[in-house]
């Protein structure tokens, strides 16, 4: 990643002091003078070096839809940025200052698994397992850095164009630990590829890369589905070169889904947010200033499936003045060898042994 040069001299050392605290931490569980916890059921971390943007919560969504079907998955997040403290089994009337934006989208997509939140994932996993004991397995979103809980398979995410081997730790950059700490991933997903990448590009990427020995590479990118109303998800659009799009953002990286957006339709204009940001009452009157005075018939705005959990807040406003917010669902996509990818998920769950 390119830094200006005045930024970078100023940010290197609290980067390396950074690292070095990390580096020490992490020293200290590999020695056992902090300690990890195992549990006696399939855990199954997903999760990333940087700050976010790899693409955790649609990749999880993959999981659920791979596994519930066989056996009974439970989903424990952080709930970043939530109002409510402590363990929580998020509910379907929940909203997302409760729950936290992704675990409340978790659970109104699979209203059958338990969804819960819990800053500490060493409480949480055992006050899942009280309520609902039926469990077989939990998917933990973003533990990856939280080494208090030794996850059975440790998925690692890393975005095509932005891979933590380019990257600088914080402040400098946005990696968490050091690059090195790629190593505890069990599965490496190289997340939001180009739709057409070669062989050769793959082996190159692979080079860089550098995977150990037991570590499995596979490579995905976002597959767009035909957006929805936000109030009706029978009420579906496709997005063509007739539409005129708003898009309302508030995730960590934008760059991949508006690329998609501009090859499909029409891009007037991209109202950008910080990553799970709390939308206002004034910014809600500004999106209606805005969608006043786009001068176009077919226009609306399109946001993030998280990002609509967090506008529902404002779902009183939205409906009285009549703002047609639709919602962009994605899928994720394997560029090749998604039986292989499956068949290593179930091989660990298979051989599992407390």
């Amino acid at each position: 990643m390119k830094k200006n040069p005045i930024a970078f001299i100023l940010l290197y050392p609290f980067s390396l002091i950074y690292g070095s605290l990390i580096s020490l931490r992490n020293l200290f569980y590999e020695a056992k003078l902090l300690r990890s916890t195992s549990f006696s059921l399939p855990i199954i971390n997903v999760g990333n070096l940087s700050m976010g943007g790899t693409g955790k919560t649609p990749h999880i969504e993959y999981l659920i839809k791979l596994l519930s079907p066989y056996i009974n998955v439970a989903t424990l997040s952080r709930g970043y940025k939530r109002k409510s403290k402590g363990f929580r089994m998020v509910q379907l009337h929940d909203d997302a200052l409760m729950a936290g934006d992704e675990p409340l989208q978790f659970k109104r997509k699979f209203r059958q698994i338990p969804v819960a939140v819990s800053e500490s994932r060493n409480i949480g996993i055992p006050m899942v397992l009280k309520q609902h004991p039926e469990t077989q397995a939990i998917l933990l979103d973003d533990a990856f850095q939280h080494r208090s809980v030794v996850p059975g398979l440790n998925i690692l995410l890393t975005q095509y164009n932005e891979p933590f081997f380019q990257d600088h730790l914080l402040p400098l950059g946005t990696l968490r630990e050091p690059r090195s700490a790629y190593e505890r991933g069990d599965i490496i997903v190289v997340s939001k590829c180009p739709a057409l990448l070669s062989d050769e590009e793959k082996e190159d990427y692979l080079t860089l890369l550098k995977p150990t020995k037991k570590q499995k590479v596979f490579f995905t990118k976002y597959r767009y589905q035909d957006p929805y109303f936000m109030y009706d998800p029978s009420t579906r659009i496709k997005l063509d070169k007739d539409s005129h799009v708003i898009l309302i953002s508030a995730i960590a990286k934008v760059d991949y889904l508006q690329e998609h957006l501009e090859s499909v339709t029409n891009v007037d204009n991209v109202v950008k947010f910080e990553d799970h940001h709390y939308f206002s009452d004034l910014e809600l009157e500004q999106f209606k200033k805005i969608y006043d005075n786009i001068g176009e018939e077919n226009a609306f705005f399109l946001t993030t499936e998280k990002d609509a959990m967090r506008l529902d807040l404002h779902r009183p406003y939205l409906m009285k003045h009549k703002i047609p917010i639709f919602v962009l669902p994605i899928e994720v996509e394997f560029l090749e060898d998604e039986a292989g990818f499956q068949e290593a998920v179930k091989e660990f769950l298979v051989e599992f042994k407390v």
